[in-house]
């Protein structure tokens, strides 16, 4: 039964609708509470659906927004500031998804596949939404990065009352969702199971893996089994849980067992689906997290309608509750829900924070600059020289590190090369290539590449990141131009121990000045600290799966081997070099 109640936030009284039930077509109901108004005026919409709880969303009422590395910081508190909402003249409505919470029905698999298309069951809800006396009709989304995921899933299915939609930190490519450039991406284990700073998905008894639904129970044993051969599976204890107490972590369950691309991913995958979304969309993402950063941009090119592109500054993630954004948000509102010309669309399509300068840039696409690819070439002494290594191999003897296995140690080796400090301030927009030309002595390891801002003091920012599994090293030739590498990821080949193999890593994009003083520092390494000026950002456990194996890597940066950054510069003198040099 609905609880029709008011309640005291703040100043305001905010009217609460709760326990409200919405018909999905298939006879499911799903759970929503509405917050609105205290008056009986008709406001529009705006929509949250996840299955993370609508009682936790609840907390933006009561909990001040926490930023990381706060303890009470929760990743899945993301649905927005309620009493703002309400504020601004909207009836805020927040659902749990099929499976979730208090709603009927299963929910089989993660929300990109399996069982009823999650965007039609967020249509139908939209519909509902529209449908009631206190909406009038007009509805958007909010909500960050499952709620995010939604809103794209439910914009291609056209629901006619969502007039727009506003999508900040969402997750698009949905393989590269947990697994970078092949490796393994462990976060998405604490968003559905609630670890280490995550609540997680408030299961219900509707939860089912889409893997033990579609195959039989002795092809699931030898998909077991191979997956269990790969060293890096069987050596992290967690992921030896999940494949054989594979009911306890259903969701997270189908991801492990699905370590390559192809359809598993790309059934109703966000980018796939968007050349279907024709309603205006706001794209937003802050810088740090480069892959986020990249299957935004990605979105936002095949997107149709009416779009913006809007990149912000470090460090990574939002408070929650969520609460950033908002002012941005309210002004698209505006104009799409209410009607209002304040200008937002004679505004730059595309903006982007720059970090270093701290500066705005704008304009019509990404990159908004022209860029001009230069290669920055791994010398001795760690160096990074715009000029290329004139020795050979004999004498410029390979760099290299040696990874023992986790296991049985705590230390992560990091070998890291530096340019000379810059003498002027020096852009860099886009995404970029590291070409490295390695020798190891195991079938498989991963390249884990991060570029940082080090400044005169010794301080440091991260600038963006690059990731490869060294058998997921297959180019996709036809989408690969230079600075701008692309892997089909839908095989992984063994390496040949011995053989010197050229890695192409895709370096995420990023928009960074380096000031004068200060100096680019790229670090390389095949696993990665839980614990560093970045990760300290982070959730505990967004962090990539260790290899399982100890593993010799040898770095060639010789005449014979240009191992080598491709960045994208925009300072440029008149002959076409980077400004500092």
């Amino acid at each position: 039964m609905t609880d029709f109640h008011t309640i005291q936030a703040g100043r305001r009284r905010i009217t609460v609708r709760k326990d409200l039930r919405v018909p999905m077509r298939d006879g499911v109901t799903l759970a929503a509470d509405a917050y609105g108004g205290t008056d009986d005026t008709p406001r529009p919409a705006l929509v949250a659906l996840s299955p993370y709880g609508k009682e936790l969303q609840a907390l933006a009422l009561t909990t001040p927004p926490q930023r990381r590395p706060s303890p009470m910081w929760d990743g899945c508190i993301e649905a927005g500031d309620i009493a703002r909402v309400v504020q601004e003249g909207y009836v805020h409505v927040i659902g749990d998804l099929r499976g979730s919470g208090a709603s009927e029905g299963e929910h089989i698999g993660n929300y990109n596949a399996g069982g009823v298309p999650l965007g039609q069951d967020a249509h139908d809800f939209i519909e509902w939404v529209a449908a009631q006396p206190w909406c009038d009709g007009n509805v958007g989304m909010i909500g960050i990065s499952y709620f995010g995921s939604m809103q794209v899933l439910a914009a291609a299915e056209r629901p006619p009352s969502l007039k727009a939609v506003f999508v900040s930190g969402g997750h698009y490519d949905f393989y590269e969702t947990t697994y970078h450039g092949g490796i393994m991406w462990l976060m998405p284990r604490a968003a559905r199971e609630g670890r280490g700073g995550d609540s997680g998905w408030a299961f219900t008894d509707g939860v089912r893996s889409r893997m033990l639904e579609t195959f039989p129970p002795e092809e699931i044993r030898e998909k077991v089994a191979r997956r269990l051969r790969d060293p890096d599976v069987a050596a992290w204890p967690n992921l030896v849980h999940v494949l054989n107490y594979p009911k306890n972590h259903e969701a997270w369950f189908d991801i492990v067992m699905n370590e390559v691309d192809g359809d598993w991913y790309e059934e109703r995958n966000p980018i796939t689906l968007a050349p279907a979304i024709d309603i205006p969309v706001w794209l937003q993402i802050d810088q740090g997290r480069g892959w986020t950063v990249d299957g935004t941009i990605e979105l936002y090119e095949s997107l149709k309608g009416p779009k913006k592109l809007d990149i912000g500054p470090y460090p990574p993630m939002q408070s929650r509750p969520f609460v950033e954004e908002h002012d941005k948000m309210f002004r698209w509102y505006e104009y799409w829900l209410k009607g209002v010309d304040n200008g937002i669309m004679d505004e730059p399509a595309v903006t982007v924070h720059v970090e270093g300068s701290r500066e705005y840039v704008t304009g019509t696409r990404w990159p908004p600059k022209d860029v001009v690819y230069k290669s920055l070439y791994l010398r001795p002494r760690r160096a990074l020289s715009f000029e290329p290594e004139p020795m050979g191999a004999e004498y410029a003897a390979p760099d290299g590190f040696y990874q023992a296995p986790l296991t049985v140690t705590d230390k992560v080796e990091i070998i890291g090369w530096s340019t000379a400090a810059f003498t002027e301030p020096t852009e860099l927009i886009g995404q970029g290539a590291a070409h490295l030309f390695a020798e190891i002595d195991q079938p498989d390891t991963n390249f884990i590449l991060r570029l940082w801002d080090q400044a005169p003091t010794g301080g440091r920012q991260l600038v963006t990141t690059a990731y490869l599994k060294a058998s997921h090293r297959e180019l996709d030739e036809a989408r690969t131009t230079e600075g701008d590498p692309r892997h089909p990821h839908t095989r992984a080949v063994p390496v040949e121990p011995g053989r010197i193999e050229e890695y192409v890593l895709r370096i995420h994009p990023f928009a960074a000045t380096f000031l004068p003083g200060h100096k680019l520092v790229v670090e390389l390494s095949n696993d990665e600290p839980t614990a560093d000026e970045h990760n300290a950002l982070l959730p505990p456990d967004a962090f990539h799966l260790p290899v399982g194996r100890p593993v010799t890597h040898k770095i060639y940066r010789d005449a014979a081997h240009p191992s080598r950054l491709v960045l994208p510069f925009t300072t440029v003198r008149a002959d076409g070099e980077p400004a500092s040099v």
